[in-house]
């Protein structure tokens, strides 16, 4: 199969991480300059420095996105919900939260729903992307599938398959998986050990159509290597 995406399109489809504990703002500011400068679609954090990126991203096209209940999801539906609404007014326009793993491991899956209704209609209602992660590496394939069923009911922008802060990260049967459970309903995310362009493609070519990834700048000037060569 050839890969048709230009440079532009593959950069278009990054999200650039830096959810580091440490993190501090000559960091973000650096995020921030190489996101608008490669022409990233996102810059992945956590809630605290939405404003400051908001602020520094004011003049550019990339998004500021928050990460929500991270990277545990073991907060509470109603802190959740807070901690949208506040990265929101603070200037986010994509969420990315993980799903209460524990919830899903007892087979509540009418609380996952809940949940998942709950945080979708607060980005709804701010026309901001939602993204659901589901932390895969912790869960059997049919928990897998439950959640993307009740995400082509819930309907979010995406699903998403890892932190990167768990035992394991995307995988190409994973992204299948859930690309063949959600349909055309929902997208996926493909987030955790995307490091090189080899697994940046192979992760487009099963399904995903946002990387999460620190490695951003690094795929992307492999891809234009490739390019070149080609």
């Amino acid at each position: 199969m050839t890969f048709q995406l230009s440079v532009t399109e593959l950069a278009n489809m990054v999200d650039h991480t830096l959810l580091k504990a440490d993190a501090q703002k000559a960091g973000f500011e650096k995020l921030c300059q190489e996101a608008d400068e490669y022409g990233f679609k996102m810059v992945a954090i956590n809630s605290a420095p939405v404003a400051l990126c908001s602020e520094l991203l004011k003049e550019s096209p990339v998004h500021v996105g928050a990460a929500i209940g991270f990277p545990l999801g073991q907060t509470t539906i109603a802190a959740k919900v807070f901690e949208v609404a506040d990265a929101i007014k603070n200037g986010a326009d994509e969420i990315d939260y993980v799903i209460n793993i524990g919830e899903l491991k007892e087979g509540n899956l009418a609380y996952i729903e809940q949940e998942m209704k709950k945080i979708v209609a607060a980005c709804q209602a701010n026309n901001v992307l939602s993204k659901v992660i589901l932390e895969n590496c912790y869960l059997t394939n049919e928990e897998k599938i439950a959640v993307c069923e009740i995400a082509k009911r819930v309907k979010p922008d995406f699903v998403k398959t890892s932190t990167g802060f768990g035992t394991g990260g995307a995988t190409i049967a994973d992204v299948k998986l859930m690309k063949e459970t959600v349909g055309a309903e929902v997208k996926i995310k493909a987030a955790g050990g995307i490091r090189d362009f080899a697994t940046a493609k192979a992760m487009v070519e099963a399904g995903a159509e946002r990387l999460g990834t620190s490695s951003g700048i690094k795929i992307i000037n492999e891809y234009k290597s490739f390019v070149k060569e080609a």
